[in-house]
């Protein structure tokens, strides 16, 4: 073979060597930028989602971002809602959330109960309403039913309207009390409470922040459930400790004794 057709063909071969170092390095920055892509990409919904829930928390409530709590709430930082007797000789002390089928198991057994102990000066119930269940499952309908309770209370009507959320309480997993209108047109069932002042807090959302604050409290507290019940500081309500409203009658009979 002549010295020019070994060049040629070594010229050849190294072309052909040279060219797959190219589509190499080309198939390597191909995959790179794929990845710096997807990278971007993941941090761009990130920071989408970020501003969503951002974007959701300023406009679930308007004036409820200062933390506005309802008419006569009582306690530190005004986050309890009383019913009863102050000077009662017993306190139950209910934390619920209105879309919780446990909560509603506990009003559905004990509401005639406690609302009759209440009326009749034996036992003061201290309320603290909360969201855990938007935390667990997502969604607005803790805070908005809630909120809509606060707006009761400030109508001197919160313990019907408590009733009656429980008794049309969803399925947990539909956030039907995310419609600020659902939870107006419940308040028909309440004599009275439909009324221009109800309906504008109800949709600004006025007590919003305080419903919030609530929440951040009893994450605080140590309690990790709802309903969470206690009795004179000592909880009474749980896989357990079974409760029933004769039982219940018992203990704070019991608390009226000394």
């Amino acid at each position: 073979m002549s010295q020019k057709n070994r060049q040629g063909k070594r010229s050849a071969r190294e072309r052909l060597q040279e060219q797959r170092e190219k589509d190499k390095a080309r198939g390597k920055r191909k995959r790179t930028l794929g990845m710096v892509g997807a990278v971007i990409a993941v941090l761009a919904v990130a920071g989408g989602v970020g501003v969503f829930a951002t974007k959701a928390n300023q406009d679930s409530g308007k004036s409820g971002s200062s933390a506005e709590p309802p008419r006569g709430a009582v306690g530190k930082g005004d986050l309890v809602v009383p019913a009863g007797k102050r000077g009662a000789p017993a306190t139950l002390t209910v934390y619920e959330d209105f879309r919780c089928p446990g909560c509603k198991q506990f009003e559905d057994v004990f509401h005639k109960t406690v609302n009759e102990l209440a009326d009749r000066g034996r036992m003061r119930v201290e309320y603290h309403l909360v969201a855990i269940i938007d935390g667990n499952l997502g969604g607005t309908g803790s805070v908005r039913a809630a909120n809509a309770a606060a707006c009761a209370q400030d109508a001197g009507k919160f313990r019907a309207y408590h009733d009656v959320l429980y008794r049309h309480q969803p399925e947990e997993t539909r956030d039907t009390y995310a419609r600020n209108a659902k939870l107006i047109r419940l308040a028909e069932k309440v004599p009275g409470l439909n009324t221009a002042a109800f309906r504008n807090c109800v949709e600004d959302g006025r007590h919003d922040g305080w419903v919030r604050k609530s929440h951040t409290d009893f994450n605080r507290s140590g309690f990790a459930s709802t309903p969470t019940v206690l009795l004179d500081g000592k909880s009474i309500y749980g896989p357990d400790t079974p409760l029933s409203p004769n039982k219940l009658k018992r203990m704070v009979a019991a608390a009226a004794r000394g």
